[in-house]
């Protein structure tokens, strides 16, 4: 049990301290000149999160768990504050105070939220107490197809509007993981019971091809920008962060789905 909970706590560490370094790189890019003030607040959580994730690539599995566990108190304390900071600058642009900006008001709610959810497991990592099976399927599948969603929805609209087929590609996908997520949300307020587990497979299934979609759709993308051949505004950064995301929906999905498989024996 302590050997998986390091090694969880080091992944989850690993994977979204750089997430939230990246978060504050692309905040800062959006931000006008004038902001000089929350300039330097970007500039300072990138160093305290790429400070964090170099400690996380640190640590092996033979490291001692109760220094684990102060890491990952240490840790979401700062994805606390970065949270807060997101959500300011946020209250900055509905209320009309940062006009001429260009951070997107559903980009500092969508980055809040994975900030959020990093918190949340570290938090449940030190307490050791996890969501009951078909809790914690439904859960993280409505987290990430919003996820997956908003990604799409950044897309088209940072692609150039000439680029009229990749824009038609990524609405879709926009549309597709709209309904996913009404059907995630649906299921998520029936009360879950073992009689669930085959909706789940299928809930499982269903997802994991259209995340699969989306996540070609990324790459190839991604790929076109790197080469300068597609015309969007998308740092090449971004493409690949997001990429990574749609693997990172991925490989919990399969993870969920071995856990379910346990389950039923």
């Amino acid at each position: 049990m302590a050997d998986a909970f390091v090694a969880r706590s080091i992944d989850e560490i690993r994977f979204w301290a750089r997430i939230m370094k990246e978060h504050s790189l692309f905040i800062k890019l959006g931000l006008r000149c004038s902001d000089t003030k929350l300039i330097q607040e970007s500039d300072h959580f990138y160093t305290v999160f790429e400070e964090i994730e170099r400690k996380a690539h640190e640590y092996t599995l033979n490291t001692d768990p109760e220094q684990i566990k102060r890491f990952n108190q240490e840790t979401a304390i700062q994805v606390g504050y970065i949270w807060a900071f997101k959500r300011k600058i946020l209250g900055l642009i509905l209320t009309g105070q940062m006009v001429g900006a260009h951070n997107f008001p559903l980009l500092m709610d969508h980055t809040s939220r994975e900030a959020a959810y990093f918190k949340k497991r570290l938090e449940e990592l030190n307490s050791g107490n996890l969501d009951p099976l078909p809790d914690a399927i439904i859960n993280e599948n409505v987290f990430f197809l919003k996820i997956m969603a908003d990604h799409a929805k950044f897309i088209c609209h940072f692609l150039d509007p000439s680029e009229r087929k990749l824009t038609n590609q990524a609405k879709e996908f926009s549309h597709d993981f709209d309904l996913l997520l009404f059907q995630a949300q649906d299921l998520e307020h029936m009360t879950p019971q073992s009689h669930t587990i085959p909706l789940l497979d299928q809930f499982l299934d269903q997802n994991r091809i259209s995340v699969k979609s989306l996540r070609d759709f990324k790459k190839t993308a991604g790929e076109l920008i790197q080469q300068s051949r597609i015309k969007s505004i998308i740092h090449p950064l971004l493409a690949d962060h997001v990429l990574r995301e749609a693997e990172r929906f991925l490989f919990i999905i399969d993870a969920l789905e071995n856990s379910l498989n346990q389950a039923k024996q």
